[in-house]
């Protein structure tokens, strides 16, 4: 299944954006613009990101990409390099929100919804994380190991969806959860990636490497990390290896 974008976070402090437009939409973008610490500029400015804002954008789109400028046009997303998304800010924590300039109001609805299921505390918990990272390492040195914990962990004592105290991940690493078996056999009963449980879309997701039969379609495999292994296999393997290993298979 391709990707109709690929998302990613630009920095943009200090960093010249082209903004071409007035009114209200020009003015949102601006704003948008300046939480990302933008420096906004015209037209003229050397840049390497626009966003064109006005009633007849197709001259200036065509200008702009003439100078080799990724370019959004506003309610225009036939022009657009680039989308810009909805976003839940949990700093340093991040969530955007897109739909290819399809649906504004969609991401927006999806927006409203996750807002109300984010807890305040997410970025508290990301940022003592971080700061736990050389007691997270010393205390599992193997990666796959130490992703395993931090897996189940965040299943269950360090859940996101929760609000936690201040010193949460401390005391999950004085009394850390054990790591997962290190082989599980899901019988998948649809090709419907969405009708995967909780369960497996979570295994798939830490899994290392991915034993998969034939018949499973690719929208569920590619559930899994991208890094993971993925490895053609008529049967259960007698040793799947270190790290955690899921084997999948369509039920008859």
């Amino acid at each position: 299944m391709s990707l109709a974008a690929l998302p990613i976070f630009v920095k943009l402090v200090g960093r010249p954006v082209i903004l071409i437009g007035e009114g209200e939409a020009a003015e949102a973008k601006r704003r948008l613009l300046a939480r990302a610490g933008a420096c906004v500029v015209d037209e003229a400015a050397e840049a390497v990101l626009a966003i064109v804002a006005t009633d007849d954008p197709e001259p200036i789109v065509a200008r702009l990409r003439a100078r080799g400028i990724l370019v959004n046009a506003v309610d225009r997303a036939d022009l657009c390099d680039f989308t810009l998304p909805a976003i839940i800010d949990r700093d340093p924590v991040l969530i955007a929100v897109g739909t290819g300039g399809v649906s504004a109001g969609l991401a927006a609805a999806l927006r409203q919804r996750l807002e109300a299921v984010l807890p305040a505390s997410l970025g508290r918990l990301a940022r003592a994380l971080a700061a736990a990272k050389p007691a997270l390492r010393s205390r599992w040195p193997d990666a796959g190991e130490r992703r395993r914990a931090l897996g189940a962990a965040l299943a269950g004592p360090l859940d996101p969806l929760e609000d936690h105290g201040e010193a949460a991940v401390e005391r999950w690493l004085a009394y850390p959860a054990e790591p997962r078996a290190p082989l599980l056999h899901f019988s998948l009963t649809s090709p419907d990636p969405d009708a995967l449980t909780l369960g497996q879309a979570r295994a798939l997701a830490q899994a290392d490497r991915v034993y998969h039969r034939r018949d499973v379609p690719e929208a569920i495999l590619d559930r899994a990390r991208a890094d993971a292994a993925r490895i053609l296999c008529d049967a259960i393997p007698a040793a799947a290896g270190a790290g955690l290993s899921v084997y999948l298979e369509m039920r008859p």
